[in-house]
């Protein structure tokens, strides 16, 4: 062989290299450019199931706030209409208290026998006494205790009449009331020091 010949048969086993080389790499490329489309796939799947998860937490959030909205004016409706009631029950409980005082008021006008008249105002302040008592109302007794700044309202103090009711209740002007063990109203009262 020449060396024509021989440059010819190296120079033809170089180019069959080269094609299996390049024949090779589309493969290689092939599959990267597959993997990268899969990927892409993988990626738009769960990007799609993302908001259809969204969608439907959106949908709940909806769904719970417009039933909060709901329960909330229900229960001020009914809150407005117990206080209306209760109002209406305390009010129709106390016109025989009313009634009574009236009757007691025409027998003034003409009554002779002033001790039956105030029997019958004693019977009335008892009944009042026992409808205040049946909704939760009770008189707070302060006369001779402790003064308890908390539960009591000093009015005035006054030097005290014996040494054991110093810091004492001595008198107590305006009787105090509890509604349920809560104070309505503080007792007024005359503190001995």
């Amino acid at each position: 062989m020449s060396k024509k010949e021989v440059k010819n048969t190296q120079e033809q086993d170089e180019l069959k290299e080269q094609e299996g080389l390049e024949e090779q790499e589309p493969t290689q490329h092939q599959e990267v450019k597959n993997q990268a489309k899969g990927k892409k796939e993988d990626k738009e799947q769960q990007i799609e199931e993302l908001g259809q998860k969204l969608a439907e937490i959106n949908d709940k959030y909806l769904r719970l706030s417009a039933e909060f909205d709901n329960y909330r004016k229900r229960t001020l409706k009914e809150r407005m209409e117990l206080t209306k009631s209760a109002g209406e029950q305390v009010l129709t409980k106390i016109l025989p208290v009313m009634d009574n005082f009236e009757r007691a008021l025409k027998s003034m006008e003409t009554a002779q026998d002033v001790p039956a008249l105030r029997e019958g105002v004693e019977l009335i302040y008892a009944n009042f006494r026992d409808f205040l008592a049946q909704n939760g109302v009770k008189e707070m007794e302060c006369l001779h205790t402790e003064f308890d700044p908390e539960l009591q309202e000093a009015v005035t103090k006054i030097p005290a009449p014996s040494e054991e009711l110093k810091g004492k209740v001595v008198d107590c002007i305006q009787k105090g009331y509890t509604l349920n063990d809560k104070v309505i109203r503080f007792p007024k009262v005359v503190v001995g020091e």
